[in-house]
């Protein structure tokens, strides 16, 4: 059966009754080539296994069926599921199971379903819980990689650098835990119903161990969320909010000065390093202060 082919989708949705969600931002995939490509280059084989999010009419997980040696399928629409059953009712290797992405205790999830094997997550994501679910992946810190649809501005912050327009706290949040990297773009004309805005895929590879050096990760982000919150203060005003109560703001100019860096600079100008040595000396000094 082509999942991907506009009359079969029609045809299967309309036999089950199946109407589209707009609140659950439910697309679904019409070029072949797509979820072909997404499993191609996911990194799942016949050694390993696939978590996929948010299957829809079963195209990507029909794929992934073929190059991993298990599937499982997390699905938070019920009225999927004799749609699903229907769609992959000859993928022997495949589980659909019911939850939600940002309640899945995903570590106990893979054990159950994968036992030891390596597992590589796959989703094509809703946009309005693109942010939270790929963190949600991510903090998981169970899979060999995680590969994502998502709208192309998200890709593009994702895999920004530091200065550039879309560099953004969430870049460093991802660029901090993986390795990202766009794989390839999506047109709009390739989904129904057609959104707004195109879509591009993200393959994200988590490192055994954070690429820099940070005593004291909640610090880190916090100055991170802080260094964005408004993009257009200095670093010296925007740490205020964090460290403002403690150094003092002479004491935040001593701080980002001592990182070798002028404290009328924006934390947009910072890139991951820079961050994780702001986040070292301010945690020195911090800890100084309270043995005094």
């Amino acid at each position: 059966m082509d999942l991907c082919n506009r009359t079969v989708i029609r045809e299967v949705l309309t036999r089950h009754g199946f109407h589209f969600s707009k609140s659950l931002g439910q697309n679904f995939l019409t070029a072949a080539w797509v979820p072909e490509r997404i499993a191609a280059e996911c990194g799942a084989d016949a050694g390993s296994a696939a978590l996929e999010v948010g299957p829809g009419m079963g195209c990507l997980t029909q794929q992934l069926s073929r190059q991993a040696a298990r599937v499982c399928a997390i699905e938070i629409d019920r009225a999927l599921f004799p749609v699903l059953e229907e769609t992959l009712s000859d993928c022997d290797n495949v589980e659909i199971v019911q939850g939600d992405v940002l309640k899945t205790d995903f570590a106990a999830l893979c054990a159950e379903q994968f036992g030891a094997m390596p597992v590589h997550a796959c989703a094509n994501l809703p946009y309005y819980i693109t942010t939270p679910a790929i963190s949600a992946l991510l903090d998981s810190r169970v899979f060999s990689s995680v590969t994502v649809m998502v709208q192309k501005e998200v890709a593009q912050r994702i895999c920004s650098s530091a200065g550039s327009k879309d560099y953004s706290a969430f870049s460093v949040y991802v660029q901090y835990y993986a390795d990202a990297q766009i794989l390839f773009d999506v047109p709009r004309s390739c989904f129904v119903p057609q959104p707004k805005v195109d879509s591009a895929v993200v393959r994200m590879v988590p490192y055994p161990a954070p690429p820099v050096e940070v005593a004291d990760e909640a610090l880190f982000f916090s100055l991170v969320k802080a260094a964005f919150g408004q993009r257009r203060k200095t670093l010296a005003n925007a740490l205020g909010t964090v460290l403002g109560g403690t150094l003092g703001k002479e004491g935040i100019v001593q701080l980002i000065e001592a990182c070798g860096f002028d404290a009328r600079i924006r934390g947009e100008r910072l890139s991951l390093e820079d961050f994780a040595c702001l986040s070292r000396t301010a945690r020195r000094r911090l800890d100084a202060l309270k043995g005094q």
